[in-house]
């Protein structure tokens, strides 16, 4: 794939934002105000690839709210710097609150970006180029909307929904928190335009942008989300026409030198190897502290030691299944030549030329999780049918385990939910999964049990500093983040998820 070295900055609504990946990088670096701009076919492209780039920013920092809260990793603790308790510990040991800061990061960050989507649709509708050029940035623009109105459904339940442009920031002080089925109702409509709207693939100039098969994968998630099982079969099946594939080597998937390959729907994208501003760093936050390079092969380079695979994380592969070196290491050895037990995700490592700069992309929708979405919804519509069965055991064969088979209807569902935990590992899934497949109670049990687990052999050393009693202990109200204090004191109609005061 090309990479080009021009950025651009575009100044549209209220946020400046720079351009995304190769394809984004198209003009010549200008800043531009909403007055004067949206007036051509190339300023439209300049303010969708301003979207994407806020996208980067987002999935950055997407695995606290998605992995770090679930039973999949933990943290490496640190004795010394004890100052991320209100923040990200408290997302770690379910402690969150409405003053919770990186609560309140996660909520800006979404309306900023729907702010600068809704007045980009805004002024493609009244651009004067021809509807077959618009139709293609009407269905990216919609995607992304409905992504991110779909995960704010899941962290915050009721939630505030503007589909018009804002001329000035009070203006969203005046909105209220519409309800769940009304949001799915723009989310499902966005999708459905989105679908009618891109192609099935892109041009080589343009690989990497968001295609026909990400629209129906996403509304396939949306429908088995809201178990409406008959549509979510009808839909996933759609994407299994496209020509996806599974990617003999599972490996391969996460390689940056072979990424936007045949198995992959929908990833962000990030350019390391340069100075353009475009890369990615995440094996830097998951690697191990006081490292030293021993794992970030830079010297005197250590992680930040966050996201760790947690024991159980790690006792959930099979014996045999050839994901778990990819996906995680269970320590290193040092420089000096001791073994360290100090886990890491494996999956974001690879070699880079300049410190600080890698070249992954993150993985958002993968065909592995389309054919373990249809399975799961043929399950709950048939049972455990041929058709559902070889959808499961095309990723376990491509894992080189055994298949499974004669399973009755609520194994196969477990073994699903198995399935997706060991192949999206560290994909960002987790969470949802389990708010999909447990009601607010089981998924209460389910963590205080893995909780109790941790405290009682925790996956790193906490050198001597017990648990507080509030560590680890996950109330069925925390299926949904609070809204945060801050919202709520500017915006008087907004009113607070239950559980939080």
């Amino acid at each position: 794939m090309k990479h080009k070295t021009v950025l651009l900055a575009v100044l549209i609504s209220f946020t400046l934002f720079s351009c995304g990946e190769d394809f984004l990088n198209k003009t010549d670096p200008t800043r531009l105000v909403e007055g004067n701009f949206y007036q051509t076919e190339q300023q439209m492209e300049q303010a969708v690839n301003g979207v994407y780039s806020q996208l980067q920013d987002i999935i950055r920092n997407q695995w606290q709210y998605n992995e770090f809260i679930t039973d999949n990793t933990t943290l490496h603790f640190n004795p010394s710097d004890r100052g991320q308790g209100p923040s990200l510990e408290a997302i770690e040991f379910w402690q969150i609150n409405p003053s919770t800061s990186n609560i309140n990061n996660l909520y800006n960050s979404y309306y900023q970006t729907l702010v600068n989507i809704n007045t980009t649709l805004a002024k493609l509708e009244a651009a004067s180029f021809e509807e077959s050029v618009k139709k293609p940035f009407e269905g990216q623009l919609k995607f992304l909307r409905a992504y991110y109105y779909f995960n704010l459904l899941q962290y915050f339940g009721d939630v505030i929904v503007i589909t018009e442009p804002l001329e000035t920031p009070e203006q969203a002080w005046e909105y209220s928190r519409q309800p769940v089925a009304q949001v799915y109702e723009l989310v499902e409509s966005d999708l459905a335009d989105a679908v009618a709207s891109l192609p099935v693939s892109w041009d080589s100039e343009n690989v990497g942008r968001i295609t026909k098969g990400a629209a129906l994968s996403l509304l396939g998630k949306v429908y088995l989300t809201k178990k409406e099982y008959n549509e979510a079969v009808a839909t996933l099946r759609e994407v299994t026409s496209l020509g996806y594939e599974l990617l003999p080597s599972y490996a391969d998937v996460f390689d940056p030198q072979k990424k936007n390959h045949i198995e992959s729907v929908f990833d962000v994208q990030f350019q390391g190897g340069n100075e353009l501003g475009e890369w990615s760093d995440f094996i830097y936050t998951f690697a191990p502290r006081e490292s030293v390079g021993a794992v970030i092969n830079f010297p005197g380079q250590s992680g930040a030691g966050w996201n760790i695979p947690s024991r159980d994380m790690i006792a959930a592969y099979e014996e045999g299944d050839l994901r778990k070196e990819v996906s995680l290491k269970e320590g290193y050895t040092s420089l000096e030549g001791e073994w360290v037990p100090v886990p890491f995700i494996n999956k974001y490592n690879h070699p880079h030329a300049i410190r600080g700069r890698t070249d992954d992309n993150w993985p958002v929708i993968r065909y592995a999780d389309v054919l373990l979405m249809l399975a799961e919804a043929i399950n709950e519509v048939s049972g455990p049918t041929t058709e559902a069965a070889g959808y499961l055991n095309q990723v376990r064969s491509r894992a080189g385990l055994d298949p499974l088979n004669n399973l009755g209807k609520d194994a196969f569902r477990e073994a699903v939910l198995q399935e997706r935990r060991v192949e999206l590992a560290f994909e960002n899934h987790r969470w949802f999964d389990l708010k999909r497949t447990k009601s607010p109670q089981e998924l209460a049990d389910f963590l205080n049990a893995y909780g109790d687990f941790e405290k009682s052999n925790p996956t790193t050393s906490r050198s001597g500093i017990p648990f507080t009693a509030a560590d680890f202990v996950f109330e069925p109200h925390e299926v949904l983040f609070p809204i945060p204090a801050n919202q709520i004191l500017i915006n008087n109609n907004l009113t607070q998820n239950e559980g939080y005061k």
